[in-house]
């Protein structure tokens, strides 16, 4: 078995950040919405994120081109000159397209921008946000084994595409509404709208560590879901007519805080590892309600030292399977980083509850 690193990083974000007073320019308005829009705004404690639309609603990227430039951030030209990318995979929530995979179409659009233009071997992951790290983890077990020398991973979103108001239709029961609001369907699709956001991230990997900058040596990864015990929470169904993507509020309080913390546990467990020993856990928060948890949590599993977390939420948005590649390309161009550092990457996924994490060593 082979060492596996992240040699480079890469992140993509279009436009200009837009603040919450700015969301209806570019995702319109829809009925009745104001009267959840600041409550779930206060609570998630986004302040700004990014959409690949302009103010007509008109896509400025497609998923597939945010993508590329994600993977463009992460390889430079001289880059390429002289490594052969011969493994591609990426993850997402929503492709354009049913098929092929979406790892095929992006495969071809870094062809067409003269990036990555040989054959090679691709994995595409569906699913929610664990879709993008699921795709790290299999790119990191081909170069451990051997069958890749060089992988690129991808995470990327495009939600505004069906979060527009021209595209979304959500369902208005009426009877839910009136009687308890945060179960109803309608609720379940509509406050999703200031929740997600657009964005891509790349990570590089290789059997040895980049000479002339810091890697990131992938200890281990771990992979778990507990679909066979937890309800499905949240959905994307496949319509001629409509695409809604929801989720289920209550199912999510109930098992998220609970899931989440068996997972570390069984993680670390696994791994022989204790929270002491990371440096800093870099966890995927769709929104910081769920930040009282996550102390909660570290706190239960490392009572004698606190663990610092960070995240870019407040101000990259909830991308979502593009959250965990944002997240640590930024924390790694802004933060202090020395040899010998423990990252703890965490990313949970609400679908049906799935849970993948990642130890990094700095080297």
């Amino acid at each position: 078995m082979l060492d596996c690193y992240i040699t480079s990083t890469g992140a993509f974000l279009p436009g200009q950040p837009i603040d919450n007073k700015s969301i209806a320019q570019y995702l319109g308005t829809t009925i009745g919405e104001s009267k959840v829009k600041e409550k779930i705004l206060s609570v998630n404690g986004i302040d700004t994120r990014h959409y690949a639309l302009d103010e007509n609603q008109n896509a400025t990227h497609s998923a597939y081109e945010l993508a590329a430039a994600a993977v463009k951030d992460c390889l430079p030209a001289k880059a390429l000159s002289n490594k052969e990318v011969d493994y591609l995979s990426a993850g997402s929530t929503h492709a354009p397209l049913l098929a092929p995979g979406i790892t095929s179409v992006i495969h071809d659009e870094l062809s067409k921008q003269e990036l990555v233009t040989h054959a090679l071997e691709i994995n595409s992951n569906s699913g929610i946000c664990s879709s993008g790290a699921q795709a790290f983890v299999n790119a990191s077990r081909a170069v451990k084994s051997g069958d890749a020398q060089t992988a690129i991973c991808v995470g990327v979103e495009q939600p505004s595409v069906i979060l527009k108001s021209k595209a979304f239709r959500p369902t208005y029961d009426l009877l839910n509404i009136f009687k308890n609001i945060r179960t109803s369907k309608w609720f379940m699709s509509t406050f999703l709208r200031f929740m997600l956001s657009d964005g891509a991230g790349a990570f590089m990997l290789e059997p040895t560590p980049s000479p002339d900058k810091p890697s990131l040596k992938v200890d281990w990864t771990y992979s778990r879901s507990f679909a066979n015990e937890a309800p499905l929470c949240m959905k994307l169904p496949s319509s001629k007519s409509a695409v809604v993507l929801s989720q289920d509020v209550k199912i999510l309080s109930k098992y998220m805080p609970r899931l989440s913390e068996r997972a570390l546990e069984e993680a670390l467990a696994k791994n022989n590892e204790t929270l002491d020993n990371f440096t800093a856990i870099l966890p995927h928060m769709s929104s910081y309600f769920f930040e009282s948890s996550v102390k909660e949590i570290m706190g239960r599993l490392s009572p004698h030292r606190d663990v610092p977390y960070w995240t870019n939420l407040k101000t990259a948005g909830n991308t979502g399977a593009a959250s965990i590649y944002i997240m640590l390309d930024e924390y790694l161009k802004t933060q202090p980083v020395n040899t010998g550092d423990r990252l703890l990457l965490f990313v949970p996924e609400s679908g049906q509850f799935n849970y993948v994490l990642m130890g990094l060593t700095v080297v």
